[in-house]
């Protein structure tokens, strides 16, 4: 079940996009406005820090696959009349005949005279799985919602929202895991009433309205639909004197620093969750997480496969034809590298146990990719000396391009 405050903001129009806009295009538009509006950008600029908490509110529900398609259902039922009480006859947008004879001969399985809803449906139509189809508009099995839907409901409702925020590191601090402090402004526990809500000295009381579950139930003919109760905000408790810092949400917005530890091995674009990180719970109830998404740099040396640290070395021509060892880095020091005589150009050699460190203490390896480099200046020595070889090099017989394709 959607947040109950949902039913009056529209989340579309402060992120700036429409309400058909991809994933892609609302992140951007987050983007954008949290970069632009961030407190630490603006310091005591009000104006800024209230785009930047809309935004971040809207990013957090229309951001979410899931809670996204909640936000849109509900809108959609408010804009066709859906929660008026006139479902039950017909309300606007369903047809006047929909809460007539369709939900007066549902429960029996009939639409009408001679027509059962098996015919369309099979068996499930009346044991529950017909009534799925409708579980997501009025609760389970078709609208005979239990108790524990309306905890876990109550529970996701009440749930502080997630927060997300990007951290960029190097190429080497991602390879071997780094902690590292952010701050971030958020929605925290009141520090005058401990996140209760209640003035000192007082406490909230369970709903009448609900019972404390959150939730009120209605039927309308043969249906039946759980909404948040509107007396308590769909919280299950209500508060009469409120704390004067927070407004009775039990929350403030504040800015702290958080220690964010990321685990070796991590590539650019990787998600961080950090679970109870994120927006407070209002009055109490438990944090949203916080998601940090780790860019990392590229790097002079180094690039990665998977787990492997691929490398490319310069070595000269009589270093592969006669074979030798070149010096090369890793991520901890320096290793040897065996050049087998007669090695081609481009050849890459596996150095193991010298990549990234995986999870279970394992390592990949350290892939060498040899490539010659060609001299632009050369003494008369050497010159001289390279015309000889290449004269000797001919009388042995060696041709570069025999077999190859092009000469046919």
């Amino acid at each position: 079940m959607a947040h109950s405050e949902w039913a009056e903001k529209d989340y579309y129009k402060d992120l700036g996009v429409s309400s058909t806009a991809s994933a892609e295009e609302i992140k951007k538009a987050y983007r954008k406005i949290a970069r632009e509006n961030h407190p630490d950008a603006n310091p005591g600029e009000t104006a800024a820090e209230e785009r930047f908490k809309k935004a971040s509110e809207a990013y957090s529900v229309v951001g979410d696959k899931e809670k996204r398609a909640e936000y849109d259902e509900l809108k959609r039922m408010l804009a066709s009349g859906f929660g008026g009480s006139s479902f039950g006859a017909g309300s606007a947008g369903y047809g006047a005949n929909f809460g007539g004879n369709f939900g007066s001969n549902f429960g029996g399985g009939n639409f009408g005279s001679g027509f059962n809803v098996s015919d369309l449906f099979g068996d499930d139509a009346t044991s529950g799985g017909f009534g799925d189809v409708f579980s997501g508009l009025f609760g389970e099995r078709g609208g005979q919602g239990t108790q524990r839907t309306q905890r876990t409901q109550r529970t996701q409702r009440s749930r502080g929202a997630d927060v997300e925020t990007e951290l960029t590191l190097e190429f080497r601090e991602a390879t071997k895991g780094v902690t590292v402090p952010i701050r971030l402004t958020k929605p925290e526990p009141c520090e005058n009433c401990h996140g209760s809500g209640a003035k000192a000295g007082t406490s909230s009381q369970s709903c009448a309205g609900c019972d404390g579950s959150g939730m009120v139930s209605e039927n309308r003919g043969a249906f039946g639909f759980s909404r948040p109760c509107a007396d308590c905000s769909g919280t299950g408790s209500v508060i009469k004197d409120k704390c004067a810092d927070c407004s009775g949400t039990g929350r403030t917005t504040q800015s702290r620093t958080i220690t964010v530890r990321v685990p070796a091995g991590v590539v650019d674009g990787q998600k961080v969750r950090l679970a109870g990180q994120g927006s407070a719970g209002q009055r109490g109830k438990p944090a949203g997480d916080l998601f940090v998404t780790v860019h990392v740099k590229p790097d002079k040396v180094f690039s990665r496969d998977g787990d492997d640290l691929k490398l490319t070395v310069p070595v000269s021509y009589p270093e592969l034809v006669l074979g030798g060892a070149v010096t090369v880095p890793t991520l901890a020091s320096k290793v040897r590298v065996r050049i087998p005589a007669g090695t081609q150009d481009g050849t890459t050699l596996r150095v193991r146990g010298h990549g990234v460190n995986r999870r279970n203490g394992a390592s990949g390896d350290l892939l060498v990719t040899v490539k010659v480099a060609v001299p632009k200046n050369l003494d008369e020595g050497a010159m001289s000396a390279l015309r000889k070889y290449s004269e000797e090099e001919k009388r042995s017989g060696f041709d570069p391009r025999e077999g190859w394709e092009g000469n046919e």
